[in-house]
């Protein structure tokens, strides 16, 4: 039992994670659109490519059918519903209950 509420745990975290990068990486887009943060600035440049270089890949597979509406890009919002389905499915199947955070 302990191993199973371990990767509950873990994989929870894992999730809580992700959408904390993909939140970071729309509120810094939007920062940078606004121009409140200087898109010329070496750190917000080096901390956008890192947040790209996370979320791309996922990303990527959702852009080719999603296309921008209205000029916003839903792709983020549809990874966080896909990741939270995904964990509640694990968890399901594991057996353990799993709280949408």
């Amino acid at each position: 039992m302990f191993l199973i509420a371990s990767l509950v745990w873990i994989i929870a975290t894992l999730v809580q994670i992700f959408i904390m990068i993909i939140i970071l990486e729309v509120a810094l887009s939007w920062l940078i659109a606004f121009e409140l943060v200087n898109a010329e600035n070496e750190a917000a440049r080096n901390l956008t490519n890192l947040l790209k270089r996370i979320t791309d890949p996922v990303y990527k597979p959702i852009r080719k059918f999603v296309p921008p509406v209205g000029g916003i890009d839903l792709t983020p919002l549809i990874v966080i519903i896909g990741v939270q389905f995904l964990a509640g499915l694990i968890f399901k199947l594991i057996g353990m209950p799993f709280l949408f955070f």
